[in-house]
């Protein structure tokens, strides 16, 4: 998927030293904020999608609500937001994931899929995959199946690509940034 995206690559701006010194921030609004460039990337990632049927649509905070939102909407589905711990009213069921230094927790909402439901996970971009991973492993947590999952954008010298596969998850993105 991400042969032909070239001009889809062209409209990320690229932040030197942002959060933190050393980082390439692969900023997204630029892309988002074109007409066309924002259509075209949903319509590539809904293509996607529809090839492994899903039937609900998991966007991950908080980006992937801009992604994901857009092409449930695009493919006449559901919305499911993955979000960070005690962000969502009501019952929830949550899962524990390792960062770098410590933990951290996101959730949905109890009940938000049915059992053998075929969940899409859309996000804007994968780096090390353990938000990804760990949304993969709540959504069969809940009982769901994990159609595939899609990003806008890969930095596939971080791993998180391959570390969802491992997973069993197929990967997919529009583009990708060597070196990050």
């Amino acid at each position: 998927m991400n042969g032909g995206s070239d001009d889809l690559k062209a409209m990320i701006r690229t932040i030197p030293d942002f959060p933190q010194p050393g980082v390439q921030f692969r900023d997204i609004t630029t892309l988002i904020s074109d007409a066309t460039g924002f259509s075209l990337a949903i319509e590539r990632l809904a293509a996607h999608v529809a090839m492994h049927r899903p039937s609900l649509i998991a966007g991950i905070e908080a980006r992937g609500f801009i992604f994901g939102a857009a092409v449930a909407h695009r493919l006449g589905l559901g919305f499911v937001p993955v979000r960070k711990s005690r962000k969502l009213p009501g019952a929830v069921i949550g899962i524990d994931y390792a960062l770098e230094y410590g933990l951290d927790r996101l959730e949905m909402h109890d009940g938000a899929l049915a059992r053998g439901e075929r969940v899409a996970i859309i996000d804007d971009l994968i780096a090390t995959g353990g938000t990804a991973v760990a949304t993969a492993n709540l959504i069969r947590m809940a009982g769901g199946e994990v159609a595939t999952a899609a990003f806008v954008i890969d930095l596939p010298d971080l791993g998180g690509r391959d570390r969802l596969q491992a997973e069993g998850v197929v990967v997919e993105a529009l583009m990708a940034f060597e070196g990050d």
